[in-house]
């Protein structure tokens, strides 16, 4: 079952991205990297974590976006996806590209 998880996770991954590339009507959509996927066992949740490179009001214009666009998304990923049930979509900003790039700017400036 957890092979079966994991697969449906890529899946879910891979399509999500395709259409936040190339349907999403909200340009600030366009810049999202989904970063990972993590599924309920029983496939009724997922969990998308995504990273977008900006400043702090362009990350939460993302976040607001992401959210109002989620039926949307939810919407196409069933019409790409064979599953009986199109899990429900939870948002999370993935902060480690943040926190990394932080961390090499301080070790930039220690030299």
């Amino acid at each position: 079952m957890a092979y079966h998880v994991e697969r449906v996770s890529k899946i879910i991954e891979r399509e999500l991205s395709t259409i936040l590339l190339m349907e999403a009507k909200n340009p600030l959509l366009k810049y999202v990297s989904i970063t990972k996927v993590s599924l309920t066992n029983d496939l009724s949740l997922a969990t998308i974590w995504y990273s977008v490179i900006g400043k702090e009001d362009e990350i939460e214009a993302t976040k607001k976006a992401l959210e109002e666009s989620k039926g949307f998304l939810r919407s196409e990923l069933s019409h790409r996806i064979d599953i009986r049930k199109t899990p429900d979509l939870k948002f999370k900003y993935d902060e480690s590209l943040a926190y990394g790039k932080h961390i090499e700017e301080l070790l930039k400036k220690s030299k």
